[in-house]
C-alpha cells in the first residue's frame, strides 16, 4: 500500500503556522494542529533558518490583472497600443513592453501574463555580506572569538560611523547563518553562537525556583541604596555560581556599572570555601570599586557576616525565585555557558583559562554600554579614583 498523500500547507496555513512558531509553539504542537507529523512541519522551517519569510506584495507602481484584462480585450477589437495607454492612464511604453514580452498583439493573454509577471518578480535581493568580501571576513573573524551578531553590528558601527559600506546589522548577520541557501556564511560558523541552535526560535521567560532557606541575619535586597539601582555609580556587584556535574562550581561576579566579569575556581560550594574565594577576590580591588555584593539565597553565602567583616562590603540577598533581580549576573551566566555548556565538569578548569574566559567577555563590546567593553569602562573607572 502507497504512502498516503498530504496536500500542501494553504496560504492561510503558512500564514498559521508561522503565528504559531513565532509565538513559541513546538513543532509537534504545530503538527497536531494541522495533522501532520513534527518532521513535516520542521521541513517547512528549517530552509527558512526558523525566520518567517517576508510576505511578497505586489508593487503598487505594477499592472494589476484587471489592467491586464483590459488590455487584452481592446488588443483583441484592434485598438491601438497608445489608445489603450490612455484608457488605462498609463504611458504607452508601459503596455507595450507589457504585450511585447507576453506573446505579442495575437497571442497575449491577461491570465497568463499576470502569472509569468508575478513570477519574474521573485528577483532575490543580494545581502550586503554577499557583495562586501571585507565585511565577511571581518564578522566570521569576530564570531570565531565568541562575539554576538549584535555585539559585531553594534562594533562596526561604533568604529566606522557614517560608513555604511563598513556596518551590517545583526539581522544580516543571524539571517546569513540561518538561512544556508543563502549562501555567505559557512554553516561551521553557527557553533559559535551562544545557543548553538540551527534555526530561530521564539524566545522563552523562564525563572527557576531553588526551595532555599533563611539565611540568618542577611539584608533584603529591599533595603539597598537606591543610588545601587540605576547602575550610575560604580562599585556594586551581583554574584552566584555556576554548577557543572560531580559537585563542581564557579563563582561569577559582575559589576553592575560597567558589567566587569570576574570568575573564580572553588572547590565545593561550602559557605567557607566560597566565602573565602569571595574574600581573595575583593581584596584584589580597590575599595571605591566594591562596595557591596547581591546575591540569591543559595546556602553557599551563609557565613556572609565573615565576608563582610573581611573586607567591609555589605551583603544583599534577593527576594526567592526573583533571578531578575541579579539581572546582570543572570545574563552573564547565560553567556558562560557558551564557553562551559551544562554538563561539562566544571572542576577541570585552572584558574587561568577562567581568567582567560573573563578577559574575552570583559574585551567585548557591549549593546547595553553603547557598544564599549566592560574592560574599557571598567579601566575608566579605575583611572579616575587613581
Amino acid at each position: 500500500m502507497g504512502q498516503r498523500y498530504r496536500p500542501g500547507l494553504t496560504s492561510a496555513q503558512k500564514t498559521e503556522l508561522w503565528d504559531r512558531w513565532q509565538r513559541g509553539e513546538s513543532l509537534s504542537a504545530i503538527g497536531r494542529a494541522f495533522g501532520r507529523p513534527s518532521s513535516s512541519i520542521y521541513c517547512l522551517v528549517s530552509p527558512h533558518g526558523g525566520i518567517r519569510p517576508v510576505e511578497r506584495r505586489r508593487s503598487r507602481l505594477a499592472l494589476t490583472l484587471s489592467e491586464r484584462e483590459e488590455i487584452s480585450r481592446a488588443l483583441v477589437a484592434r485598438y491601438s497600443i497608445r489608445s489603450i495607454a490612455r484608457s488605462l492612464g498609463r504611458a504607452p511604453s508601459t503596455v507595450s513592453r507589457e504585450v511585447g514580452r507576453n506573446g505579442g498583439t495575437r497571442r497575449y493573454r491577461a491570465a497568463k501574463a499576470d502569472a509569468q509577471a508575478w513570477a519574474r518578480a521573485r528577483r532575490p535581493k543580494h545581502c550586503k555580506l554577499t557583495t562586501s568580501a571585507w565585511l565577511r571576513r571581518v564578522v566570521a573573524q569576530q564570531l570565531r572569538l565568541n562575539w554576538s551578531p549584535e555585539q559585531i553590528g553594534g562594533w562596526l558601527k561604533r568604529t566606522h560611523p557614517g560608513q555604511g559600506a563598513y556596518q551590517v546589522s545583526h539581522e544580516t548577520i543571524y539571517r546569513s547563518l540561518f538561512v544556508q541557501t543563502r549562501g555567505v556564511l559557512k554553516k561551521e560558523l553557527m557553533q559559535y553562537l551562544r545557543s548553538q541552535r540551527t534555526m530561530r526560535h521564539s524566545r522563552h521567560g523562564s525563572g527557576k525556583g531553588d526551595g532555599r532557606g533563611q539565611i540568618k541575619d542577611m539584608i533584603s535586597i529591599r533595603e539597598r541604596p537606591a543610588s545601587v539601582e540605576d547602575r550610575a555609580v560604580p562599585g556594586h556587584w551581583e554574584g552566584d555560581l555556576l554548577s557543572g556535574p560531580k559537585d563542581s562550581y564557579i563563582v561569577t561576579l559582575v559589576e553592575r556599572h560597567t558589567r566587569y566579569v570576574l570568575l573564580a575556581k572553588v572547590a565545593d560550594k561550602r559557605t567557607a570555601t566560597v566565602v573565602a574565594a569571595l574574600i581573595k577576590q575583593a581584596k584584589k580591588l580597590p575599595s571605591e570599586l566594591y562596595k557591596s555584593l547581591t546575591w540569591d539565597r543559595g546556602k553557599e553565602l551563609t557565613d556572609h557576616r565573615r565576608f563582610s567583616l573581611a573586607t567591609d562590603i555589605d551583603v544583599y540577598f534577593c527576594d526567592p525565585q526573583s533571578p531578575w533581580q541579579r539581572g546582570s549576573n543572570e545574563n552573564t551566566n547565560r553567556l558562560l555557558r557558551q564557553y562551559f555548556p551544562k554538563g561539562t565538569d566544571l572542576s577541570v578548569h585552572s584558574q587561568a583559562h577562567l581568567n582567560k574566559v573573563a578577559r574575552q567577555l570583559n574585551e567585548r563590546p557591549r549593546k547595553t554600554l553603547g557598544f564599549e567593553s566592560p574592560a574599557e569602562r571598567f579601566n575608566a573607572c579605575v583611572a579616575s579614583i587613581g
